[in-house]
């Protein structure tokens, strides 16, 4: 069983960084796809990026893509996203997720439903 734990949120001014991390335990990321969705209050989740278990390719959804970099460090069983250039229409709970299910395919890394494995999620505020 997977356990997977975020950090690294808090609040900032637009044009900001924040670098969040999700930590593994139970379990290696090597065996998984790994990634992060968000979700505002009243609205549904929605994708943000996502890391390739063993190629290690990316991919991104369009609204962060050039301002967002997910990463993955195999020795620390560790993925982060590094997030430049923040928005206020950024601000959300992120969470990380993991799947052994998920195939490498748009349809498939975008679905949250396909994630096994949740974290408990960290705020991101985004001041304008």
């Amino acid at each position: 069983q997977v356990q997977l734990v975020e950090s690294g949120g808090g609040l900032v001014q637009a044009g900001g960084s924040l670098r969040l991390s999700c930590a593994a335990s139970g379990g290696s990321f090597s065996r998984y796809v790994v990634g992060w969705f968000r979700q505002v209050p009243g609205k549904e989740r929605e994708f943000v990026a996502a890391v390739h278990r063993s190629t290690g390719s990316t991919y991104y959804a369009d609204s962060v893509k050039g301002r967002f970099t997910i990463s993955r460090d195999s020795d620390k069983n560790t993925v982060y996203l590094q997030m430049n250039s923040l928005k206020p229409e950024d601000t959300a709970v992120y969470y990380c997720v993991s799947s052994a299910r998920v195939s490498w395919l748009v349809g498939d890394i975008t679905s949250a439903e396909l994630y096994d494995y949740w974290g408990q999620g960290t705020q991101v505020t985004v001041s304008s």
